[in-house]
């Protein structure tokens, strides 16, 4: 009886080892998906073009936003119109006669007209920039944190100018500011001895809206050039990658 019960427990132990040990497959993922750019494929012109114009895009929308909201010129020092350089002996004349409210009401119809003409005009914008082709992408993008507005306010300006003007012309009407300027012009020309003004209202609030919207345009494309989390899009991830 004792023979037979060690001959189960050595079968039982020999059953047991000799099973194989389970070795799970070894996964291999491979390098490349087929049909999808390799991560660290070299960027191509087109790439770098398509990034910048969004890029643009994205700066330009944020900036006529901005400029476009009330007080978005008005309260801001750093693009509020003033008057004109040839204009300020006007200011200082009539102040020193005691109409300061009709140079204040001036001063701000100026800048609600910018504001309101960036309304406006901002999908004129957009379209300069999304139909421009950038042959020289790639010096823009090694270039300074503003060099793909430098590119923008060099090649488009004056298309801008031209849509721009009629905008701002409609908004100084709205704004009453052209009926301030006739007053405050008519006034300061019936001076004796003065030499008569004569600034061109709507060529100076259009220079200077398109100043502003572009200073802003400047510091959205610097700021995504800088700073990885307003990098949206893959297309920008990939574009402004630092090296």
């Amino acid at each position: 009886m004792k023979k037979f019960a060690f001959l189960l427990i050595l079968g039982a132990s020999v059953g047991c080892t000799a099973q194989p040990k389970f070795t799970p497959p070894k996964l291999t993922l491979p390098k490349e998906i087929p049909g999808l750019p390799k991560i660290d494929q070299p960027l191509t012109e087109d790439e770098v073009g398509r990034g910048l114009k969004e890029a643009l895009s994205k700066g330009a929308e944020a900036a006529a936003a901005k400029v476009s909201a009330t007080d978005g010129f008005f309260r801001n020092d750093a693009i509020k119109l003033l008057w004109p350089e040839d204009a300020k002996k006007v200011e200082s004349k009539l102040r020193s006669m005691g109409m300061n409210k009709l140079c204040d009401d001036f001063t701000l119809s100026m800048n609600r007209a910018a504001e309101e003409a960036c309304k406006k005009a901002a999908p004129i914008f957009i379209k300069a920039i999304t139909s421009m082709t950038l042959k020289d992408a790639m010096g823009i993008l090694r270039g300074s944190d503003r060099a793909a507005t430098d590119y923008l306010q060099r090649t488009t300006s004056n298309e801008l100018r031209l849509a721009f003007q009629p905008e701002i012309e409609k908004a100084l009407q709205q704004v009453n500011a052209t009926k301030y300027w006739t007053d405050i012009a008519s006034i300061y020309n019936k001076i004796p001895l003065v030499t008569p003004v004569t600034t061109d209202l709507p060529g100076f609030v259009t220079d200077k809206a398109m100043a502003g919207l572009f200073v802003y345009v400047a510091e959205k494309e610097a700021a995504i050039r800088n700073n990885p989390l307003e990098r949206t899009t893959e297309i920008l991830k990939r574009v402004f990658k630092k090296s």
